[in-house]
């Protein structure tokens, strides 16, 4: 018998989790991007798959070191923002670990792209 996966998403750490909490009290375009993310969320609640895996070779440093991450992949939100996270699960549950949201230019940066 097959037992469906419990779906969660979560925030990598306090500070992500407090960055997003100031999106949704900041500036018009804060909270338009914090909703961006909430819609996001659902969507990795109902598909923790939904965005696309990233190259290893690609990966920033600063995510293995900081986050320990074996997985990366990224949600592109509205406006060109992107929304990074890794998967984490067993097979009762998985979760979607949100690493931070960047603009496009900033994911450019972040990625080794080059950037004009």
């Amino acid at each position: 018998m097959k037992v469906a996966r419990i779906k969660r998403v979560a925030f990598a750490d306090e500070s992500v989790l407090k960055a997003f909490r100031q999106l949704k009290s900041g500036r018009f375009e804060e909270r338009r991007l914090a909703e961006y993310i909430e819609e996001a969320i659902g969507e990795l609640k109902a598909n923790p798959f939904a965005g696309i895996p990233i190259q290893r070779r690609l990966w920033p440093p600063e995510y293995v070191r900081k986050f320990g991450i074996d997985n990366l992949r990224k949600y592109d939100l509205p406006d060109g923002w992107r929304l990074t996270y890794t998967l984490q699960g067993n097979e009762i549950e998985i979760i979607s670990i949100i690493l931070e949201w960047l603009s496009h230019k900033q994911y450019e940066r972040r990625f080794g792209y080059r950037v004009r």
